[in-house]
């Protein structure tokens, strides 16, 4: 029979003090989507979260809330019905031989390898059946529309690359589609992991107000969020410990790429350039394979 899969695709912050260009992903598939649209659902009216929930609506009278929400999030993921992904860069890694079109289009460029390596959908077996179409869901894309169609072209070429064609993967236009995170919960769920990685890796837990020796009830009740996501993440790992700042680790090999529940990637240009200037005061040390993509071949449909 015909598999299907359901990829929610956001991102955040393209610059920030140490680390840039966020994406994540929720992968879901049609058999779990209404169970798992329907416990998120359930567990925000429980929690009288009504509208819709967000990183950075996140305030002192709401962080109990949203970490029970996160629980719930985690008990899906643990239970192997949705996975989540998310990527980013650090500053500390520069690449310098991009082109100026590359520079660009790097937005579209980054998403564009998100989508084809952070889920490993060649590595996911899909061979025992049919197909495995996969429909993606991109919260809006900023840019203009020319630029969204040229990318979204790009993304339905990989199930003509080698890698998906093997796979059985398939990605056509239609299954396609900007949508509002207002509408769609796993939306809002990824929105609260991503924005909960941006947050601490750019500091933004130490900030005070200008003229303030305290930091603000808002920073302290979002580091509590924060530190609620990385709990349950460990809780994923057994209670292994697991470094936010860098990528996951494979057990399994490249198949922990299709296999892991939760899993992060730090993208590193392989020919790139380090800039000392952006390290931290305890210096930029990275722990874990890479899974790096020379600047020269990142290009869309290419690499």
């Amino acid at each position: 029979m015909a598999r299907e899969l359901i990829l929610y695709c956001d991102e955040s912050d393209s610059s920030g003090k140490h680390f840039g260009n966020f994406y994540g992903g929720a992968l879901v598939e049609s058999a779990h989507q209404a169970e798992v649209i329907a416990r998120l659902e359930s567990c925000k009216v429980q929690l009288n979260l009504l509208g819709e929930v967000k990183w950075q609506k996140i305030t002192e009278p709401y962080a109990q809330k949203y970490m029970e929400l996160v629980s719930e999030i985690f008990s899906l993921i643990r239970e192997g019905k949705l996975k989540l992904r998310i990527m980013f860069t650090q500053n500390y890694f520069s690449a310098y031989r991009l082109t100026s079109e590359q520079r660009e289009n790097g937005f579209f460029l980054l998403y564009y390898q998100f989508i084809k390596h952070a889920f490993g959908l060649k590595h996911g077996g899909f061979p025992n059946f049919q197909s495995a179409g996969v429909r993606i869901y991109f919260d809006k894309l900023p840019d203009t529309a020319e630029k969204c169609a040229a990318f979204k072209g790009y993304v339905t070429g990989l199930t003509k690359s080698v890698d998906f064609r093997r796979a059985g993967i398939v990605i056509r236009q239609d299954q396609l589609a900007e949508i509002d995170s207002k509408e769609h919960v796993i939306l809002q769920a990824l929105d609260i992991v991503l924005g909960a990685m941006q947050f601490r890796l750019n500091d933004k837990h130490k900030e005070k107000p200008e003229g303030s020796n305290r930091r603000g009830k808002r920073t302290i009740a979002k580091e509590r969020v924060y530190k609620h996501v990385l709990s349950e993440i460990r809780t994923t790992y057994d209670g292994k410990a697991f470094n936010v700042g860098t990528n996951t680790g494979r057990p399994q090999g490249m198949l922990s790429l299709w296999a892991d529940p939760y899993r992060h990637w730090l993208f590193k240009p392989a020919d790139g350039a380090i800039r000392p200037e952006y390290a931290k005061k305890r210096g930029a040390k990275e722990k874990g394979p890479a899974i790096t993509t020379s600047a020269s071949q990142v290009e869309l449909g290419r690499s």
